[in-house]
């Protein structure tokens, strides 16, 4: 994994705009459909083309947009099996969303959002995915497919480091009802070992794998009864099923990407990041990538005085968000954020990063002005930390 050795990195999460005919196209498949050839020859073109436009303005470390997948939350579903997907009966109650803990302080807020249908407040989904037998992983044919996208549209720009992104086994427990295994142990190791094909394969291809787990801290809104203390072995429990996943992978191949959910709602009653970062950092991973942009945790950079960075680490902040969707964030901004983080953890540990996937933002010229942003204070942070 590349450092800030002499400059400070510009990467982000995963998530951009898509062309929309590229993406109904996508999510017009059956469950674990593959591409036809002209899908196929599409996505690949498109994968091409944001490899190229991330280049071109100023990220260093890129991905493929997430351009193949359904979604971010939902990509899971191509690629386990014994995965039912239909609508809650009328025993089956949700297990709710990750403003369940907030909606009782918000109560009248979040009652007017379900009346107009908005956001994760609303009347929630119409369809969900069951688990109803052993899960396996059925996409490795699917995920050798990105890869060999990936690598094509790198072939024009050799050296340049990239990344894909696989959903966290605690993650994927968040969108999937188990109605099969005994307990939730059992159940979140079964899906551990079941990805664990999928970590392998995108190391194997010589890509940084990111774990995208928003699950790690924000099923502390969805778990709206548990205490700190029952939450955090909560969280251990998953982190070490993901580590069983990851046991095959190097250390410096792994990225963790945790946030507090995308969803605009007050984040009011958010888990502190002191309250679980030393489980964080159990996590195997060499960087570990955060939110940092919007107001509930733009403060939290100084949570690293307390609990330091460990040796050979790296910190991904989220200098660019999404909660300022239709906003680009002034370079000056982004070099403060970034100098705050060097000045403590050291500046060759800092990549600058997004909250979350930049496909959030209110239109993709707007994520191309973010990116550009991004790369302009990683200029002046640089200058500032190294004199240059």
């Amino acid at each position: 994994m590349r450092r800030s050795t002499d400059r400070i990195l510009l990467s982000h999460t995963g998530g951009l705009h898509r062309p929309a005919e590229l993406r109904d196209a996508i999510n017009a498949r059956g469950l674990g459909e593959p591409f036809d050839e002209g899908l196929s020859a599409r996505v690949k073109a498109a994968v091409r083309d944001v490899v190229r436009l991330q280049l071109e303005n100023g990220v260093d470390v890129v991905n493929d947009g997430e351009y193949p997948k359904r979604g971010w939350q939902s990509a899971f579903r191509d690629h386990l099996t014994n995965i039912e997907l239909r609508r809650p009966r009328p025993d089956e109650p949700s297990p709710g969303g990750i403003t369940n803990r907030e909606s009782r302080v918000f109560a009248e807020y979040f009652a007017a959002l379900r009346g107009m249908n908005v956001g994760a407040a609303g009347p929630g989904p119409a369809m969900a995915a069951y688990c109803v037998g052993p899960i396996e992983y059925r996409g490795l044919e699917d995920t050798n497919r990105d890869i060999a996208y990936l690598k094509a549209a790198l072939d024009a720009h050799p050296g340049v480091e990239a990344f894909m992104a696989a959903m966290a086994p605690g993650t994927i427990e968040h969108w999937l009802r188990n109605q099969y295994y005994k307990t939730d142990e059992e159940f979140v190791f079964a899906i551990a070992e079941a990805m664990r094909v999928e970590y392998n394969a995108i190391a194997e291809a010589g890509f940084i794998v990111q774990l995208d787990d928003p699950g790690l801290p924000d099923g502390w809104g969805i778990h709206a009864d548990m205490s700190l203390e029952e939450y955090r072995k909560f969280a251990e429990l998953r982190v070490e099923a993901m580590n069983h996943a990851l046991r095959d992978v190097p250390e410096e191949q792994i990225r963790l990407h945790i946030c507090w959910g995308s969803v605009h709602h007050p984040h009011s009653t958010d888990l502190p990041l002191s309250a679980i970062i030393d489980v964080m950092y159990r996590a195997k991973a060499q960087c570990y990538s955060i939110e940092a942009a919007n107001p509930m945790h733009d403060w939290e950079w100084e949570v690293f005085q307390d609990h330091p960075l460990p040796d050979g680490k790296v910190l991904m902040p989220g200098v660019l968000g999404h909660c300022s969707r239709e906003f680009v964030e002034h370079p000056q901004l982004v070099a403060q954020r970034l100098v705050r983080y060097a000045e403590i953890v050291g500046r060759e540990n800092v990549i600058a990063g997004t909250d979350c996937g930049l496909s959030r933002a209110a239109h993709e010229s707007v994520q191309w002005a973010k990116f550009r942003a991004g790369a302009e204070g990683a200029r002046l942070a640089t200058k500032k930390l190294w004199g240059r």
